[in-house]
């Protein structure tokens, strides 16, 4: 009963109680050994839930809980795709960038990812942006000769 938490739950008890609550329940939303909430039951009954109660209540968090971990899942594999395909874009831009630098100056696909890769580390720029930049002609690749 939540009469009996106040000095556990000081300003959470006088709160429920007085938007008329006197017991709370909490049952674990649990993946295996993880924790990863609580269903929290509010009644305006003083009494505790019969077992019956308590039963259907961890039915419901373990839904509950499976729906959360199924979302989870979804939007990890959302990001992680769009990081790759973040990856994959940047390293075509790169390689892009390479061969631009390699044939203007006359000099091998690895000496060109260094021009790049100095440039970026000298001018305090992410490689992709320098690179895009070389590929859009917006950075000449005689800039990067001088490196």
């Amino acid at each position: 009963a939540l009469a009996d938490e106040t000095r556990r739950w000081p300003n959470f008890t006088p709160f429920s109680r007085e938007k008329g609550f006197h017991a709370v329940s909490a049952v674990p939303m649990r993946l295996r050994a993880s924790v990863i909430g609580a269903l929290n039951l509010f009644s305006t009954d003083r009494r505790a839930l019969a077992h019956d109660d308590v039963a259907v209540a961890q039915a419901l968090a373990d839904i509950a809980t499976i729906g959360i971990i199924q979302e989870r899942s979804l939007r990890d594999t959302r990001t992680l795709a769009g990081q790759l395909e973040t990856a994959l874009e940047s390293r075509i831009v790169i390689e892009q960038a390479k061969g631009v630098v390699a044939e203007r100056a006359g000099v091998s696909v690895d000496a060109a990812f260094q021009r790049i890769r100095r440039y970026s580390r000298d001018h305090n720029r992410r490689l992709t942006d320098v690179a895009r930049n070389v590929v859009d002609g917006s950075l000449r690749a005689d800039a990067l000769m001088t490196q």
